[in-house]
């Protein structure tokens, strides 16, 4: 079976955009061979700054022919008497076989006349020929440049493109340009044609020639760079970075390292801002001591063969000097401000066009963290809360700064650091204005899943709060989330409140933040422009709230709702993605867990890992089977509008064995309840476990929907409540499982 290849050369693609296009394509390609029935073996990327490729290693050749069949007129408009009229022949044509040889087949819909055609399976060649354009023009760009009229749309000027069939070219063209089997080397050190003789590793081998590397070259070959340069310092090693090795092996074709100084005193700026310098602007890496202490050095990934003569070097420097140069310049200027003045200057910041000022956003969550801080200290947990309305109040001052101007990536950072050195009050105690540099630094943390959550319980209280504040005023606005659109990067957000939550376990609800978080709008001028007044969120928080709801319930049911998303159901997601993606836990052992409740994120935790250690157990698998029978009953009973009783009754024509079961449940449930409340949930589980033979006994021998209306009302009483004690850890109706009850 043949090999095939695409390449698509065009200008510098941006490093960051590289390996999601490439990944989109390379799935595109796998699915399309499969939909045309041309499977192939395997489907791996090769891509670089100047060309996404994709090598799929034995397809078929040709579709394998298809006997189908197919259905024309009915009997009775085919045929008159015994006799086929125009419309059986034109069936007959179409079909490319005799009218003999129709046959007839019943229908839901009648008698028809039927045939069975063998469809010729395809070239892939022609396939390919015909559908990869709509591929290449499908793929997802954050942004697409249009060159030519008319035109195609792609993030960078196609150049060229090869398209192969083992040796053959396939006769592809993607706006103008015609594919062959010529392709580009390095543009610097082989900026030559390169003949590619065969699709495979042929491919691979011609443009290694030609000065270009496969992506795990590259990264291969950069790190020995950068271990080899590195030697040269006693002592030294480069500091890892993965977010930054990444983007240089996307800059790169055929990679070599550099390494160059900086003079000592520039070590006198803190750590953070140098190495922001040198990793965010200039794609340096920095170099360490064993102790973790930044070296007055730098990597510089090449993409050339290296500077042999130190020109290359010498410039590298001269540019980083210059950058370390205006570094220090805006941090003594910004001294002559200190923080604690700039704070009226953000009434002058715009946050957001309708929610206002980063002023009004500082007051709101001043508010809101205060609020935090009662909630946490009620349950004797240790919080400052002195410290969390200074740390809120001077958070956002370093958006005035010089050098959060000319560095937007040092945003919070620059705030903690200048609120370490400089005086906040003049009787404020050291270890207090530390503590309030410390909430400040860390108020965007955590930013990514795998980022650390702030360092104590009052940055994680100020990052909660500044999160919540942005959430609800951009959902209050409509501006929520749409598909894979997030431009206010909400999601991230929701996913750091949830973490915070999670791994400095505060006591904190989900509906009691959403809540505050939308009152602390209450009179504003931001509530004016709001799509629905603050009483309308009120009436879809008390229903999300509600007993009788599920997590996954939407505003949907709120009054004069439009399909607008609450922040509730929105942190509630969030919380369900943090189980199932972030930590591991089952799909179906996740929404069991929150079909019990899914506003309290430690308890949801806790009873996620209690679930988790009886979840294989024989006992919970047959007692989930017994949910789901229990569920599935009563819902039949609520179709049908039948009677359900109170509560239970040990009535005399009762079966014996619903009311051992009655029994059993109610020596339990003291039991049960007790451990419930002391969270002890594995204990609770395990003492609801052993009401496995009562259960199963209980469904051998008794009929639930029997036609004596009182006796079945009496039974569906018992099932509602021991539904409601089984789920009162996890919804155990949830659960999958293989067997039943």
């Amino acid at each position: 079976m043949p090999d095939f290849l695409l390449e698509i050369g065009c200008e510098e693609i941006p490093a960051r955009m590289i390996d999601a296009a490439s990944l989109e394509l390379r799935e595109r390609i796998q699915k399309l061979l499969e939909r045309e029935r041309l499977a192939a073996a395997t489907v791996s990327a090769f891509d670089t700054p100047r060309r996404l490729a994709i090598l799929v290693g034995g397809i078929l050749p040709a579709q394998a022919d298809v006997m189908e069949q197919v259905n024309g007129p009915s009997v009775a408009v085919a045929y008159k008497g015994d006799q086929p009229t125009p419309a059986a022949h034109a069936f007959a044509k179409k079909a490319g076989v005799d009218v003999s040889r129709l046959e007839k087949v019943t229908t839901p819909k009648g008698e028809y006349l039927s045939a069975k055609v063998t469809k010729k399976g395809r070239a892939a060649s022609e396939i390919l020929s015909e559908l990869l354009p709509k591929e290449i023009n499908s793929i997802y760009w954050p942004k697409n440049m249009y060159w030519r009229e008319p035109s195609e749309k792609f993030v960078r000027p196609v150049r060229w493109l090869v398209a192969m069939l083992d040796r053959e070219v396939v006769p592809l063209e993607f706006d103008g340009v015609r594919a062959g089997n010529q392709s580009r080397g390095h543009r610097l050190l082989s900026d030559v044609t390169v003949q590619i003789p065969a699709a495979g590793e042929s491919y691979v081998s011609a443009l290694r020639a030609a000065k270009v590397l496969g992506r795990a070259e590259r990264e291969q070959q950069i790190r020995k760079g950068l271990d080899a340069a590195t030697r040269t310092i006693p002592g030294a090693r480069w500091r890892e970075d993965k977010s930054l090795l990444d983007t240089v092996v996307n800059l790169t074709e055929w990679p070599s390292v550099i390494l160059g100084g900086f003079d000592r005193e520039f070590l006198e700026l803190p750590e953070e801002v140098l190495v922001t310098v040198m990793r965010d602007h200039q794609k340096y890496f920095a170099v360490e001591d064993a102790n973790g202490k930044l070296l007055p050095h730098f990597l510089a990934v090449l993409n050339t063969d290296g500077g042999p003569q130190g020109i290359i070097r010498h410039g590298h420097e001269r540019v980083l000097r210059a950058r370390f140069n205006d570094a220090r310049f805006f941090w003594q200027t910004d001294q002559k401000h200190p923080l604690r003045d700039r704070t009226a200057w953000l009434k002058h910041v715009t946050f957001q066009k309708d929610l206002g000022s980063y002023y009004d956003k500082t007051l709101r969550v001043q508010r809101l963290a205060s609020w935090l801080c009662e909630i946490v200290r009620h349950t004797g947990m240790a919080v400052r809360p002195g410290v969390v309305h200074k740390a809120a109040y001077l958070a956002k001052t370093d958006l005035t700064t010089e050098l959060v101007k000319e560095f937007t990536e040092l945003q919070g950072i620059v705030g903690g650091l200048y609120a370490g050195v400089q005086v906040l009050d003049e009787d404020m105690a050291d270890g207090a204005r530390q503590l309030i540099a410390q909430t400040i630094y860390d108020q965007y943390k955590p930013e990514s899943m795998e980022d650390s959550v702030p360092r104590a319980v009052e940055g994680a209280v100020l990052s909660i709060a500044d999160k919540a504040d942005t959430i609800a005023g951009m959902f209050a606005l409509g501006m929520q989330p749409t598909g894979s659109k997030d431009p206010f990067a909400l999601r991230r957000q929701a996913n750091g409140i949830v973490k915070t939550i999670a791994e400095h376990k505060l006591p904190v609800t989900l509906s009691e933040l959403v809540t505050s978080a939308l009152q602390s709008y209450a009179n504003s001028e931001a509530e004016k422009k709001f799509k629905k007044p603050l009483e309308w969120w009120w009436d879809v928080l008390k229903l999300e709230r509600a007993s009788d709801r599920t997590w996954a319930d939407s505003a949907k049911a709120a009054p004069g709702s439009e399909s607008q998303m609450s922040p509730l159901t929105f942190l509630r997601e969030r919380l369900q993605f943090f189980l199932r993606d972030a930590l591991g836990y089952k799909y179906d052992l996740v929404n069991a867990v929150l079909g019990a409740g899914a506003d309290d994120v430690v308890d949801a935790l806790a009873r996620a890992e209690a679930v988790k250690g009886v979840f294989e157990m024989p006992e919970f698998q047959a007692i989930a089977a017994a949910c789901k029978r229990m569920r599935n009953i009563l819902k039949q009973a609520a179709e049908k509008r039948f009677y359900v009783a109170g509560k239970f009754e040990y009535l005399a024509e009762a079966a014996e064995e619903e009311k051992m079961l009655a029994a059993y449940m109610e020596r339990t449930n003291l039991r049960v309840e007790e451990h419930r409340r002391k969270k002890e949930y594995k204990d609770a589980l395990l003492l609801l476990s052993t009401a496995r033979e009562h259960v199963d006994r209980f469904f051998d021998k008794v009929m639930v929907m029997v036609e004596d209306e009182h006796l079945r009302a009496n039974r569906l009483a018992l099932l509602q409540t021991l539904l409601r004690e089984f789920s009162t850890i996890a919804d155990f109706s949830e659960i999958v499982t293989e067997g039943k009850a």
